[in-house]
């Protein structure tokens, strides 16, 4: 968290969401996998306190496989799993 430590507006809750959405999208991509409804949540973002969640979305079952393949690897990188 960008803000550690100091309360957030709520513009400054949203703006690291979307950084943290991005940090995990380049990640994700950086092993060769995308999830296509990464984005946040528009109902959390909403009103003066949000909580301003990342929804990860949903993803075909290749997809969820070559995640599970990624996060089980040491070094982070795919073994074999389909794109």
């Amino acid at each position: 968290m960008a803000n550690a430590g100091k309360k957030q507006t709520a513009t400054e809750k949203v703006r690291d969401a979307e950084r943290a959405r991005d940090e995990l999208h380049d990640a994700l991509k950086s092993v060769g996998l995308q999830l296509p409804s990464l984005e946040l949540d528009s109902v959390t973002c909403a009103g003066d306190a949000p909580l301003a969640l990342i929804d990860l979305g949903r993803c075909n079952v290749v997809t969820a496989r070559a995640l599970a393949a990624a996060l089980r690897s040491p070094d982070g990188e795919q073994q074999g799993a389909a794109r």
